[in-house]
């Protein structure tokens, strides 16, 4: 959307040789803050170069207690006050490393903005990319059609939001245990998964997308959801959501010319990166900006422009980026039973999980799939087919099935009322089950 002369400055020969004279400079301070580590970052300005450093933090699932942007000129100077997930100062010296390398590196300063997704080939596994209408089972039923065809996976994102689903899938060929390059087998494959995709509703049209690429993943999940239009709201909301819903303001600051966006929502990890990724990729530059967060809630507040130097100028543009900003912090919102499954990997794992959850009549929100040397390691976010909790009984009834010490909870807005009870011949069976 932007314009193409911006596009053409953005590659001007000239105009790279002096960033690459002046590459980022990143401080990491351990003292000056009681309680976080304080990480300064100063460089040349470039649009997107925000996203890449946030990317970078939160990535090293580190947590952003406080940001202030200062992007007005040709410099860019921020602040970042960061914990470890525990709530501690980062003082671990690989992680130190990694921020200063990372944030430094040619890799982080000349990304190109949208093409910075499945840049580089991967011959260790095949990425699937797939949008559809949500549906109760429908992450099982294209688990199983996966395992049908043979194909593994070791790595998978999925996220609903609006009825809508969108997913990142890694997958391996069974026996070569690498990618998936055969044409006529990633023909079948992407035939039969929008074959499921589309479902019994054909309003909208469901899509994939096979890549040999390696994806930034949650940046292109965010992408998938946009496009997909899933900001688009199709019916009136109840009161509670309306409640739980982020809180998005947009207001003229005219003698500066910028656009003041102001966000208030339920703090969360990467919530930063939700909000940055959405404005970056819609074109929109942060040129100031302040993020602070407390017990419960996040505040954010940005003065933005278009990439072309204008603020936002009609009421259609003002709903639109607050509809594709709410939409943003709700993909990963949804709050629900979260289990983590740990076990040693095998074909079909996937498969016979996301079956089980199906048949106890469990939906599933959000998944994260990956495999860490041999080991499957996956988290679900769960709710009842209605959108209501999971009971104290459907959990004790999936651990009996799945195993005791393979299936963890690690969310419950709905804690069981009373120990779970021993686990029977039959769960202790299956438990061994899902171990070979």
């Amino acid at each position: 959307m932007g314009s193409s002369a911006a596009m053409e400055m953005d590659d001007d020969e000239y105009a790279k040789l002096i960033r690459r004279m002046n590459t980022p400079r990143v401080a990491i301070d351990n003292d000056s803050c009681e309680n976080a580590t304080v990480i300064r970052v100063h460089s040349v300005n470039k649009h997107g170069i925000l996203l890449e450093v946030v990317q970078v933090l939160t990535d090293l699932n580190l947590i952003i207690t406080k940001a202030y942007i200062s992007s007005d000129g040709s410099w860019f100077m921020d602040v970042f006050n960061v914990t470890d997930r525990d709530g501690n100062k980062v003082w671990d010296e690989e992680i130190i490393s990694c921020i200063q390398t990372s944030v430094e590196s040619d890799a982080c300063f000349f990304p190109t903005l949208r093409n910075s997704v499945g840049v580089m080939p991967s011959k260790e596994h095949t990425s699937i990319e797939l949008t559809g209408t949500d549906r109760p089972g429908l992450l099982s039923e294209i688990c199983a059609v996966l395992t049908d065809l043979n194909c593994n996976v070791v790595k998978a994102e999925v996220w609903t939001h609006n009825a809508r689903a969108a997913a990142v899938v890694h997958v391996t060929d069974e026996s070569s245990r690498g990618a998936i390059e055969d044409p006529r087998r990633l023909s079948t494959i992407r035939e039969l998964l929008c074959n499921v995709l589309k479902g019994d509703n054909t309003s909208r049209t469901a899509k994939m997308m096979v890549s040999a690429g390696l994806t930034h993943t949650e940046r292109r999940l965010h992408q998938m959801m946009f496009d997909d239009r899933d900001y688009e709201r199709l019916g009136a909301s109840g009161e509670g959501d309306e409640k739980s819903r982020p809180q998005v303001a947009i207001m003229d600051c005219s003698e500066k010319d910028y656009t003041i966006v102001i966000l208030r929502s339920k703090d969360r990890p990467k919530l930063l990166f939700d909000t940055v990724c959405t404005l970056t990729d819609m074109q929109y530059v942060v040129f100031h900006g302040t993020v602070h967060t407390g017990s419960a809630e996040a505040y954010q507040e940005y003065y933005i422009r278009h990439v072309d130097g204008l603020p936002i100028s009609s009421e259609a543009e003002r709903q639109r980026v607050i509809q594709c900003l709410e939409a943003a912090i709700e993909r990963r919102a949804s709050e629900g039973l979260e289990l983590e499954l740990r076990t040693e990997d095998r074909v079909g794992l996937l498969s016979d999980i996301t079956r089980i959850f199906r048949e106890n009549g469990l939906r599933i929100r959000r998944a994260d799939i990956s495999t860490i040397g041999g080991k499957a390691v996956d988290t679900f976010c769960l709710s009842e087919m209605s959108g209501n909790p999971v009971d104290a009984e459907t959990i004790d009834s999936l651990r009996r099935q799945i195993g005791q010490t393979i299936l963890k909870v690690k969310q419950n807005p709905w804690p069981p009322t009373k120990p779970p009870e021993a686990a029977s011949t039959t769960g202790f069976l299956l438990g061994n089950f899902f171990k070979f």
